[in-house]
């Protein structure tokens, strides 16, 4: 399944987050949603990432913004990766990877020659009404925030 298009209704989901509790997608209308996919907890690039939106979190929170970081781990292994980093914002636990596979970024990779099934490194911008407003199939763990606070600046002054 392709990353959804701007303008199409954001897939509705529910999943664990690290803390314990479960998130449901549609129930953050009403704010705009980072919803950002990463491969694996505790890899160098996915720990830049993290630290940088926690490190960001006041402008995530200016624009009126909520991330949810998305990951195939294990809701324990997640949650180790929080507390290990200081994360302060939502991370979600998608073991059986369906939330990956119903936004297109469940994706054959590859590693030395070996090909496996794993998460791409994507992230969906999501308006308050639940739309599908922005998508950055592959963006860099360095340039995810740059990118993505400067496409809400965007979205959010037209």
């Amino acid at each position: 399944m392709p990353l959804p298009e701007p303008g199409q209704p954001a897939p509705d989901f529910t999943l664990p987050a690290a803390d314990g509790s479960s998130v449901t997608l549609s129930e953050l209308r009403g704010q705009w949603v980072v919803l950002y996919f990463y491969p694996k907890a505790s890899t160098p690039g996915c720990t830049t990432q993290a630290c940088s939106v926690r490190d960001n979190r006041a402008e995530y929170e200016r624009r009126g913004a909520r991330v949810l970081g998305l990951s195939p781990d294990p809701v324990a292994k997640v949650a180790k990766f929080v507390e290990k980093e200081g994360l302060d914002f939502t991370l979600l636990a998608d073991e059986d990877h369906a939330v990956c596979d119903l936004y297109g970024a469940w994706v054959e990779k590859s590693m030395y020659g070996n090909k496996y099934m794993g998460a791409s490194r994507s992230t969906v911008l999501i308006d308050p009404d639940g739309v599908v407003r922005q998508v950055f199939p592959k963006i860099a763990p360095k340039e995810h925030d740059r990118k993505v606070l400067k496409a809400l600046d965007a979205l959010q002054a037209a």
